[in-house]
């Protein structure tokens, strides 16, 4: 991993560690993802027309249909988050989706992409996923916490987002689509597919917009960006090791939960962002 690589990654991993706090206390449903997908897709659209006008990427049949499956997977990876910020911490759903995430996508990109990874690298993707599980106490104190649904939901929004690591790294790397227009395009086919929700439970929109509007605003912006972020830095480098290296946002994410919100276990969060800042240097050193 180069060091620009490793610098956008890690500016990614903060704004995508603050957007999820703001989701968490939003406490929102399908239509906080509604009107964070409108807010995107209505703020980026001038950039992504500029950018579009200036590369005329190739948008064909093959392009289209990627980034529908793409639309697909991130839309259900929005609505199992949330539910579970819904029903657990932050500091539980945030690391377990973020540690599992890029095991899953390292797996597929070896697979399915052909990619193989140093001895080192597949060192420090390891570590990356051993903090995540000492950030949440280990399975152990998950398992007998009474958190069962939150872990569900954690561990299937990290599955989530190893598919979607690896999808989108087919989109912007293989068939060279822009970063900025890709995900705009991501944010304008979810905020199609979620209007007739919308529309249905109008009251319900109008009702979030008024207790979170600046959150929704906020999530709006630097959810795409922290995306473009990582996008970009998947064009020219690997998802085994693009992958692993986003989730320093669990410490950050984490962090949040214990100051911000006052969730416990501060000291073991250190540890844990201790030993995740050694899976991060064996990442850019493989």
């Amino acid at each position: 991993m180069t060091l620009i690589a490793l610098a956008l990654v890690l500016a990614s991993a903060v704004l995508h560690a603050g957007w999820n706090f703001l989701a968490k206390r939003a406490g929102g449903d399908l239509t906080f993802v509604w009107l964070f997908c409108v807010v995107s897709s209505v703020i980026y659209a001038p950039i992504a027309l500029l950018v579009a006008l200036v590369e005329r990427p190739a948008l064909g049949p093959t392009e289209l249909a990627f980034m529908a499956g793409s639309i697909a997977i991130h839309l259900a990876y929005y609505i199992v988050l949330q539910q579970g910020y819904r029903v657990g911490d932050l500091s539980l759903v945030y690391p377990l989706a973020r540690g599992s995430g890029p095991a899953l996508a390292a797996v597929l990109a070896i697979v399915l992409l052909g990619e193989r990874p140093s001895v080192l690298t597949l060192a420090g993707g390891a570590i990356v996923v051993a903090s995540a599980l000492l950030l949440t106490g280990g399975w152990s104190a998950i398992l007998n916490g009474g958190s069962s649904r939150a872990v569900s939901f954690g561990l299937l929004t990290g599955a989530l987002i190893g598919c979607y690591t690896v999808w989108d790294k087919t989109i912007v790397g293989v068939l060279l689509v822009p970063p900025l227009i890709f995900n705009w395009g991501n944010d304008v086919g979810r905020t199609l597919l979620t209007t007739p929700y919308a529309l249905r439970h109008w009251d319900r929109v109008v009702r979030t917009w008024r207790q979170a509007w600046r959150e929704a605003l906020a999530v709006g912006i630097l959810g795409p960006l922290s995306y473009i972020l990582v996008l970009t830095a998947l064009v020219f480098s690997p998802v085994s090791t693009i992958a692993p290296a986003r989730e320093v946002s669990i410490v950050v994410g984490a962090l949040l939960g214990a100051r911000l919100l006052g969730e416990p276990e501060a000291l073991r969060r250190l540890l844990a962002a201790a030993l995740m800042v050694i899976g991060i240097v064996a990442l850019s050193l493989g």
